[in-house]
């Protein structure tokens, strides 16, 4: 259960039984007089409530394993500039221009991350720059479908995606794992893991269904929707992978196993 579920479950509970503590009695008819009693002795000590467990760390990161080229790790609100030189030698000046953004990467990464098993990811989080042009959607008496030449927008991103040194991007984010998790935590898990999400979000994205088209839309406001509410219901990873294609989202599978195995090969399960 996330950190903002479970305060809300604490919440809720807590709220119900004090309301119930002072309200219930309320409701029943008046009890009638009995003769006085002796008070029941009082307890020595309060009952003791256990505290809740730690969260359980799944795919714990050996951060000293990999080494950043500089002896210190950037402070959080510092570290565009590092993250940012380390992804141009890996894409090119040129690349790194054209499809991220420059500013606050790591926590647009870890924010996106998060949201992406959820059911909305908002693009103004995303760590890369939208595709261009219009979602194509191919017209008939019967309905509207994702139009196949939609496939082609991603291509671009898939090429990049396709490029990536997989252990260097790995190594990369293994020596500035510490400055990812403090802005996991700053984003509302103060007892949260990162690398436990990654793993989770990567998870949801491998097991986005292999569909055969065409994929039926339907258009209920200004946006297309999937016609499917069993698709429609699904995480927002998986409906973006759904939009990218099947053989398009088959390399991204491969490129996205890639990477996990790299990251639990750094990782210690528990």
């Amino acid at each position: 259960m996330g950190m903002k579920k479970a305060l809300l479950l604490t919440a809720i509970v807590a709220t119900t039984g004090i309301a119930y503590y002072f309200l219930g009695d309320t409701a029943q008819a008046p009890a009638p007089e009995m003769a006085a009693v002796a008070p029941l002795p009082v307890p020595q000590s309060a009952p003791v409530v256990p505290l809740p467990a730690e969260p359980l760390v799944r795919y714990p990161i050996e951060v000293a394993a990999v080494a950043v080229e500089k002896p210190t790790l950037p402070e959080l609100d510092n570290s565009d500039s590092a993250l940012g030189t380390a992804l141009t030698k890996l894409f090119g000046k040129k690349t790194f221009r054209a499809y991220f953004y420059p500013d606050k990467m790591i926590r647009r990464f870890v924010a996106t991350i998060d949201n992406l098993p959820r059911h909305e990811a908002p693009a103004q989080m995303m760590p890369v720059k939208p595709v261009g042009g219009s979602f194509l959607v191919k017209r008939s008496e019967t309905g509207s479908t994702v139009d196949p030449a939609n496939d082609r927008r991603y291509l671009r991103y898939l090429n990049v995606m396709s490029s990536a040194d997989v252990r260097q991007l790995v190594d990369l984010y293994i020596g500035l794992y510490p400055v990812f998790q403090q802005a996991y935590r700053e984003l509302g898990y103060p007892k949260g893991y990162f690398n436990d999400r990654l793993i989770e979000a990567l998870d949801d994205l491998l097991a986005t269904p292999e569909l055969a088209p065409p994929l039926v839309l339907q258009q209920p406001k200004v946006l297309y929707q999937f016609a499917d509410p069993a698709l429609e219901s699904r995480s927002a990873g998986q409906k973006i992978m759904l939009r990218l294609g099947a053989d398009n989202m088959a390399r991204a599978k491969a490129v996205l196993k890639a990477i996990r195995t790299e990251v639990l090969s750094r990782s210690s399960p528990k």
